[in-house]
């Protein structure tokens, strides 16, 4: 009993000190306020390939003083920050009504709220970057995105700034609105982030209650309006569908009821892989597990069903030859549902996570150029998939 209270202080001790320098760090990160902002700003260049307008429009609307204005840099470039972005698009949408949906591209009436659930059995599967990324690359692009934390390690919320210990309380995770009986409003625990556009329901270790209350529950036959623990989490961001029109959950590396309630909920899911054989192997086991708790569900009259299923290959290196033949192997086996591009392995994707920001957060000489360049691509190309897969579900060409 001796060690064991000497054992649980010294955890207490280390706890103690890693949160308060954690919150230091973020402190020296994000001066003066501590609070993470989006600094990146966009050119008109950059403006030109997001909203496929000329330029001679943009430098129309700043000289008759229309939109928001944009600020000049030392070397007289107009550059705009992304919630000037975000209004440019409104503003731009309303005088061109014929180019609104390119423009200003929020679901349309009869399009359902597509949900992107990224999931793997196996950490390091980079399930927490891709959504990250995604969440980015699609608010630059003007949609409404709502990110959900799973995770009670809640490394999705801390990428956006928040330090689970500290600044996320009790009753604020997804856990308060879809427990048992006396949950909470999916609403009420939804927070605005830093970027225009995005918004996130964070995560703590509260979620790991969910996993207690639900074998309760299931033990005891108990119900309430959400239903049984697949349905709750559907049920309750169909509270907010209205607000967003795409939802991404991170789910935790397990197949505990938290992730399968994830995946109920999702319209398109993504299974993140490194192309490594234990990575491969791990996956197999994820896969042969979800198959037969999909399997016991379904006579209970769950149904496992997405538009899309699609593996993502991550921290890809397209020069490594085990890799490759990996890649190949699962391609040759799982055909069309392998997304054509991959996440690259990549320094700069090292150094951004360092940074608690995604690529699309990084600002001119904080990685090689080179690096970065080569980085974004992989990561546009792998997210413009996935918004196709969001067109075809909503039938848009």
């Amino acid at each position: 009993m001796d060690a064991m209270s000497d054992t649980t202080a010294k955890i207490d001790r280390f706890t103690v000190a890693l949160s308060q320098e954690l919150l230091s760090l973020r402190t020296r990160l994000y001066p003066p306020s501590s609070q993470k902002a989006f600094g990146r700003t966009f050119t008109t260049n950059d403006l030109v390939r997001l909203l496929k307008v000329p330029e001679s429009t943009l430098r129309s609307l700043t000289l008759e003083g229309k939109g928001p204005q944009p600020a000049r840099l030392d070397n007289n470039r107009r550059v705009y920050t992304l919630q000037q972005v975000s209004e440019l698009r409104s503003y731009l949408a309303e005088v061109r009504p014929e180019d609104a949906l390119a423009l200003k591209p929020w679901r349309r009436p009869g399009e359902p709220l597509q949900v992107v659930t990224c999931t793997n059995f196996k950490g390091g599967s980079s399930k927490t970057t891709s959504s990250i990324h995604l969440a980015h690359y699609l608010a630059i692009q003007g949609y409404r995105v709502l990110c959900v934390d799973l995770d009670p390690q809640a490394s999705l919320t801390s990428l956006f700034g928040l330090q689970p210990e500290f600044d996320v309380g009790p009753d604020e995770t997804a856990y308060a609105a879809i427990r048992y009986n006396d949950h909470k409003s999916f609403r009420s625990v939804i927070r605005d982030t830093y970027i225009p556009g995005v918004s996130i329901v964070p995560g703590n270790l509260e979620l790991m209650e969910f996993e207690h209350d639900t074998a309760r529950a299931l033990a005891s036959r108990e119900r309430d309006d959400l239903g049984l623990f697949f349905m709750r989490l559907k049920k309750s961001i169909d509270q907010v569908a209205r607000d967003f029109d795409i939802a991404i959950l991170d789910t935790p590396p397990n197949l505990g009821f938290g992730t399968l309630a994830g995946l109920f909920a999702a319209t398109i899911l993504i299974i993140t892989v490194h192309p490594a054989m234990l990575d491969v192997a791990s996956m197999n086991q994820y896969l042969i597990m979800l198959r037969d708790l999909a399997e016991e569900l379904a006579r209970n009259g769950a149904r496992l069903e997405q538009n899309w299923i699609r593996f993502l290959v991550t921290r890809h290196t397209p020069s490594d030859g085990p890799q490759a033949h990996i890649v190949g192997l699962l391609r040759h086996l799982f055909e069309e549902h392998v997304f054509v591009s991959t996440a690259l392995e990549s320094t700069a994707v090292a150094a951004a996570g360092l940074a608690k920001k995604s690529l699309y957060e990084l600002e001119p000489g904080e990685v090689p150029r080179e690096s970065w360049k080569r980085a974004l691509e992989s990561m546009d190309s792998v997210n413009a998939e996935i918004l196709a897969l969001i067109h075809k579900s909503w039938g848009r060409a």
